[in-house]
């Protein structure tokens, strides 16, 4: 007996060492965690960057811009947005919150508001103007300019109904984080920056970067001195030329298909010209070119450089939202010799926005992901040379069939029964139908049932039906249910048929329009590189809302207020 006491007493201090041993580890292990944090978290949005697309052109692309992602990164070949209407404040917000348009709040680029009988632009607030006077920033005239919109140039977050990851790094390390939005539009920098960061976006009337009273009283000196030196002036007097051989291009013998948009003084045909600088229409043709993306480039170099960005051991955040893209496929359509072009420069844009970062900060100290705020479908025209049935829809001639004469023949309605159509949201005359006593929900089921009977529209859902829970747990039904937000959405969401599109773009017929819940909307990369990441292909479904609790993680902030998304864990292990 006594020879087993002094056993355990022998014993005893061993397992007290080990205790203390895995203590000491653990306490290590969490320090070293704490200094491996990044010093720079990076998220660059490509708008209506379809999922394929990156590697579509790769034979002829640099190194260090999309090959950097493909070859040294994480890469999620199977990634989607899971709501149904796929624009861009839509897929911006739902990056940088991770949560739903049903949450977040941002179900449209612009929505109908009841309360003042107009339409609202999403990031619209008239508390807050622009600081460059005379800048007219009307992003919502471009959007739609057949609508009345309530038509303020100011600009605020305010709309954003949940916290941003952008905003968590900031309460998380009390202010001390700089988090910064940058875009040609003002919702791609807008919505990154979200209500604790600073945004700017270039305005086409002022031919400069701006931001709102939301975040300055007044432009810090470095941004006064960039927009002075005019960055523009280079492109005067110039044109977008093919930046490769022509002889190399998948689509070098196409470049006038009868689909493509003809803007005036712009072309649709190599070389676009941009004009003089004085020029009616300069500094937009610069935005539907590549030229948008490189100056885009010039102010985020120069915001890194001048706000000490990465520089010391509190994680940044700094979002870029490259635009040119999707400019290029509304008046093109991606399969074109301009969207190949656009696509082969802002590859090597990318490699110098990462060249300057690995300068300054060091690409093994900065987390990079990249994703798009939607894809994008080809256009008709293109479509139907492989046997597809592609058109357009003109809703403006709903009301005018007669399954709606005898939809109000029924409600004994003789007034316009359809007060509003925002897609891809119809908001019905509801004064109308209090005045008449019919019952909402009723009134919708009927207009949704005769909706489906209409040349390209393939679905119609009854908010009051979403909002009682009646629909069939279906995938596409899921995902417009996820757009759906009962102060902010329509009486009706309707979803056309996969490859019919409205055909509008600033008053003009484009090539093609993004907006579906169907795949080639939806597909967009999520891609992670950088930081100790290790390279690895994931080709289980991912979701865009996975991406903003993902960098919470890997910051140690709480995730964003309104996330639903999941922690890519392969981005922590890769690490």
């Amino acid at each position: 007996m006594k020879r087993i006491e002094q056993i355990q007493v022998k014993i005893l201090p061993l397992a007290c060492i080990g205790v203390i041993a895995s203590i000491f580890l653990l306490f290590q292990n969490t320090a070293l965690a704490e200094t491996e944090k990044p010093r720079l978290i990076l998220q660059i949005t490509v708008d209506q960057l379809r999922g394929d697309l990156p590697a579509r052109f790769l034979n002829r692309m640099v190194e260090g811009g999309f090959r950097y992602f493909l070859e040294k990164g994480i890469v999620y070949g199977n990634a989607h947005h899971a709501h149904a209407n796929t624009e861009t404040i839509v897929g911006h917000a739902t990056l940088a919150t991770g949560a739903h348009p049903s949450a977040h709040g941002m179900i449209g680029n612009i929505w109908f508001d009841r309360g003042n009988g107009t339409l609202t632009y999403n990031i619209e607030d008239d508390r807050y103007g622009l600081l460059t006077e005379g800048a007219d920033v009307d992003e919502a005239a471009e959007i739609d300019p057949t609508q009345k919109v309530a038509g303020t140039d100011g600009r605020s977050p305010a709309a954003m109904l949940v916290s941003t990851f952008g905003d968590e790094l900031a309460i998380h390390t009390a202010g001390k984080a700089k988090v910064f939005g940058v875009s040609v539009k003002d919702r791609g920098a807008v919505s990154f920056a979200g209500h604790a960061g600073k945004a700017f976006w270039f305005s086409k009337s002022a031919g400069e970067f701006v931001t709102s009273r939301f975040y300055y009283d007044e432009y810090p000196e470095w941004v006064t001195a960039f927009n002075r030196a005019d960055p523009t002036m280079r492109f005067a007097d110039t044109s977008w030329e093919l930046s490769q051989d022509r002889s190399g291009y998948l689509y070098g013998d196409r470049d006038d298909q009868a689909w493509e948009l003809d803007m005036p003084s712009f072309g649709r045909t190599f070389p676009h010209p941009y004009g003089p600088r004085d020029g009616k229409g300069f500094t937009t043709f610069l935005t539907l070119s590549p030229a948008g993306d490189e100056l885009t480039l010039e102010f985020a170099k120069a915001l890194i450089d001048n706000e000490a960005i990465g520089e010391d051991a509190v994680t940044d955040f700094l979002s870029v939202s490259f635009s040119s893209t999707d400019y290029v496929g509304h008046l093109f359509g991606p399969s074109s010799l301009e969207a190949e072009d656009n696509l082969l420069r802002l590859d090597r844009t990318l490699a110098a926005l990462l060249a300057h970062v690995d300068e300054k900060v060091g690409l093994e100290h900065t987390l990079v992901v990249l994703s798009a705020d939607h894809g994008g479908p080809d256009a008709p025209g293109a479509l139907e040379e492989y046997g597809f049935e592609a058109s357009y829809v003109d809703p403006d001639s709903w009301e005018k069939e007669a399954g709606f004469t005898a939809l109000k023949q029924r409600f004994g309605i003789g007034e316009e029964l359809i007060q509003q159509y925002s897609h891809p949201y119809l908001y019905l005359n509801r004064d109308l139908i209090k005045e008449k006593r019919l019952d909402l929900g009723e009134v919708e089921a009927a207009i949704a049932a005769e909706l489906v009977k209409f040349e390209g529209v393939a679905l119609a859902v009854s908010s009051t039906a979403m909002a009682h829970g009646e629909l069939p747990d279906t995938p596409l039904l899921r995902s417009v249910l996820n757009n759906y937000n009962p102060r902010r959405s329509g009486d009706i969401f309707i979803v056309f048929q996969p490859h019919w599109f409205i055909n509008d773009f600033d008053g003009l017929a484009v090539a093609s329009t993004h907006g579906s819940p169907w795949r080639y909307d939806t597909f967009v990369p999520v891609f992670f590189a950088g930081a100790g990441i290790k390279p690895e292909k994931v080709f289980r479904e991912v979701h865009t809302i996975d991406v903003a609790p993902t960098l919470a993680a890997v910051a140690g902030t709480k995730p964003p207020s309104g996330t639903r998304g999941k922690v890519l864990v392969e981005v922590l292990e890769g690490r």
